[in-house]
């Protein structure tokens, strides 16, 4: 089963996207920022990280920076879902190794149409 991990504050939307990509018969593992989410990433493997970018503890920026950094996860697709549009903050993501975004609130059938996109590739 493919494993993907989601990193956001918001229990809510971790549990949406759970939802979602479990009923495609993904394997979903929750954080709730970016600290756990790197620990979770560097004590799993993972096919996909979906990260938010606005977090307490640790950003997502920081995060993917981190994880960009160790060659277990130099390779593995991160998207972004978040409220952020500002086009120097996705270009700021895009520097640090992001592979795509997508903007709160999301359609659970687009991110699963996204997700199944990325890993195809």
């Amino acid at each position: 089963m493919t494993s993907i991990l989601t990193v956001d504050d918001s229990a809510s939307i971790r549990q949406a996207i759970r939802i979602a990509l479990a009923g495609e018969g993904y394997s979903v593992v929750e954080a709730g920022d970016g600290a756990e989410g790197l620990a979770k990433a560097d004590a799993g493997s993972f096919a996909l990280i979906i990260t938010d970018l606005n977090m307490p503890v640790m950003d997502g920026l920081t995060m993917i920076r981190q994880l960009r950094a160790k060659p277990a996860h130099a390779g593995v697709p991160i998207l972004f879902l978040t409220t952020e549009s500002d086009a120097e903050i996705k270009a700021q993501a895009k520097a640090a190794g992001a592979t795509g975004w997508l903007t709160k609130p999301f359609d659970p059938e687009q991110l699963v149409r996204i997700v199944r996109k990325v890993l195809a590739s």
